[in-house]
Formats: structure tokens, sequence, C-alpha cells
């Protein structure tokens, strides 16, 4: 069996992109990403969603080394976002007889997409396709993390094939299923594409694992990452985990800092969270910061603690943004403290105690505030605003 023939029948034929530096134009990608298809052989043969357009020809070329001169004759899209779909009318110039299979949502977006409306197949809720001696079935998961969203089953192999849903960062660096590739790796990376891309979702998420959880599932076959089979019970408790926005103990010091003064206060908090026990702590410059790692950081642990000068009368332009992201993701709690600093008109404690308000996070102490430069007698607001933070962490 080839190393990229997952099961008998079922061939993975994605591509890796190595080159691209922001995902969705925002989140970056050191490790690059996969962009994950699928081929699944009967008597006729389905294509599982395609991968982003500049990649097409590669795509085509590993198709046709698992095939040859035959024909595709379904294409199954799971997902509409255009890292998978885009290459879909070069796909139907080489295959013009292929049909395309959507729900009605989907079917929708490829006609306002790419223009294409006819050759198509709407499929529903339980759904059934027959490829002859291989039958796929089709199970809507909307919001997860578009409204068309569905996966496809294929139940004598206990295979799902999820699109986003369980999906990583980081390019695939020779394997392909998890017991090929080092495991280890892709863990932060799930977690640092789950809080930038699906973090908002969390309770389509929940709905779609107790519906893709009464299935007896053997294969994950994600349109991100690795294919999941040894390592399914930890990637499905990770995303259990993530979209019930639960923390682990641990903080994260996030801070925004103009000439050094309010950085001080944030590694003292540091450096007296640490003394009082607790051993996870990140601690960010949000001007520096890759903004993906600081939202993974904030989705993986249960406190967080920001800092901020005024500017302008406002929140320092950085820490607005992580404030902004935040917001957007709707994380319903985290334990959470604030200080900020000021010269001669206080804005920025004022601005981050009415992002708590919003959020409905109970702050668990009164802030810190410093006028003007730090100094020693900040030393003893820190340590009691540590202290304060210590004891929620190490609570449980």
């Amino acid at each position: 069996m080839a190393i990229t023939e997952i099961l008998p029948g079922i061939h993975y034929v994605g591509v890796n992109d190595r080159t691209t530096t922001r995902f969705e134009g925002l989140w970056s990608l050191p490790s690059g990403v996969s962009y994950n298809s699928y081929l699944v052989i009967g008597e006729k043969i389905a294509l599982i969603d395609t991968v982003e357009e500049a990649f097409g020809s590669r795509l085509f070329e590993n198709i046709r080394e698992v095939i040859g001169e035959r024909k595709i004759d379904y294409l199954v899209v799971n997902h509409m976002e255009p890292d998978h779909s885009s290459s879909i009318a070069a796909l139907r110039l080489r295959y013009p007889d292929l049909r395309i299979v959507g729900n009605a949502k989907t079917l929708q977006m490829i006609g306002g997409y790419y223009g294409i409306g006819t050759g198509t197949v709407e499929v529903g809720e339980g759904s059934t396709l027959d490829l002859g001696g291989k039958v796929l079935s089709f199970h809507l998961i909307p919001m997860v993390h578009w409204p068309e969203t569905m996966v496809t089953w294929y139940a004598d192999e206990g295979v799902v094939f999820s699109g986003d849903a369980f999906g990583t960062f980081g390019a695939l660096d020779g394997g392909i299923t998890d017991s090929q590739v080092e495991p280890e790796r892709y863990w932060d990376e799930m977690r640092r594409y789950y809080a930038c891309i699906v973090g908002k979702y969390g309770v389509p998420v929940q709905k779609a694992l107790q519906k893709v959880g009464g299935l007896p599932i053997r294969t994950i076959c994600p349109t991100h990452g690795p294919v999941w089979q040894r390592e399914i019970p930890r990637v499905v408790d990770l995303y259990d985990r993530l979209s019930r926005y639960e923390g682990e103990p641990g903080a994260v010091v996030a801070y925004g800092s103009m000439y050094g003064n309010t950085e001080q206060m944030a590694e003292r908090i540091a450096r007296e969270l640490a003394e009082a026990g607790v051993r996870r702590i990140r601690v960010h410059n949000l001007s520096y910061a890759d903004p993906s790692v600081v939202l993974r950081d904030v989705f993986r642990y249960d406190t967080l603690v920001v800092g901020s000068p005024t500017y302008n009368a406002e929140l320092f332009p950085p820490v607005e943004q992580l404030l902004r992201r935040l917001e957007a993701r709707c994380i319903p709690q985290r334990n959470f403290a604030f200080f900020g600093s000021f010269t001669w008109a206080a804005a920025a404690v004022r601005r981050m105690k009415e992002f708590s308000e919003r959020m409905k996070w109970e702050p668990v102490c009164g802030p810190v505030e410093m006028k003007q430069g730090y100094s020693p007698a900040m030393i003893d607001p820190c340590r009691s605003l540590a202290a304060a933070v210590a004891e929620r962490v190490l609570r449980k």
C-alpha cells in the first residue's frame, strides 16, 4: 500500500503549502499548512474537497498518479472556503462530466463564487451516495465554521471526512496519518488553528461533536493537518475542551508598553505569579507577539492579565486589538485582572474595566494603576494583584 493510501480505496491527494505566510491574510504560518483532498474509489470515483487554486496542478497530478486516465464521477464539497474550493472550476474543465455534490447552501455558494449551476447533486442530512461498493452519507454541521459545512461518512471503514473540524496548521512533513508523523508537534498548532479560525463557534462545535460522536469513527480525514487514527481520543477531547472554552490552570500576561514602564509592571506581576507557585505563565508583549499565538494561549489557559498604557485617551492600540479579538470569539469566562499606566489623563484602566463588563468577566481583584514612571512603589500593588490571581489559578 502506498503511503498515501490511507485505507483500501481511500487515497490522500492533498498538497502542502510552504510559501503562503498568512492564512486568511491574517494568521502566521511558520510551519506552512496542508490542503487535504481525498479520493474514494468504488466502481465510481468521488473526490472529497479540492485545494487552493495556486496548487491545483499538483492536485491534478496527485489524482492522475492514483487513477491514471480514469475519470472522476463526483466531487463532494464539504466546505466552501476558497482554500478548499477554489480549484472547482479548473476541475470541472478537466472532468466536464463531473457531478458536484453539496447541500443547498453549498450549491448556492458554488454559483456565487464560480458561476457553476449545472451538473450538481443536492444532498441533505442523512442523504447517501452509492459509488458501487462504497456508500457515502452526509451530515450537516452548520457554522463549523461556515453555514454550509457538512461531513462525509463512510460507514464500512468508520471514516469521517470532517472538513475544517479537527484540522491544524502545519504542513505534512512526509507522512499523512498520525502514525506516520510526530503528532506532538501538531497539538499547539491545533489550538492555534482553533482559536484563530473556529474560536467564535463553540456552541455549533459542541452540537457537531454530539452528532459526529455518535458515529463509530476509526479514521478522521480533515482538510488541514494529519489524518487521525491512533490519536482520535486526544483530538476529540481537545476540540471538546476548546469549544467549551475550558482553560487549563495557567496565566497569560499580555501587555503593551511604549517606553518600558508598563512592561516593568508586567514583568513584576509575572515574577510574583511564579513566586506564588504558578508554573504555567505566558508573557506576551503585544507590540511584537504573534496575535495567533496570544489567542492560542488565551484559549489554552484559564487566566488572563492585561496591561496597557493610556494612548490618545484610549487603550494602547495593540492591547485594544487583542481585546477586540477576544470579544469577537465570545469567550464566556476567564479569570481576569488588569493594570495600566498614564502620564496626565487616565483612560486605559477604565477601558479595560468596560471590556470586562461587556464580556461579563468578574475581575479577580481591583486594577493596579500607575501614574508616570515605574518605581519601587509599584512592587507591592503588583504583588497584591499577582497574589489574587495566583490564588484563583491554584484553586483547581
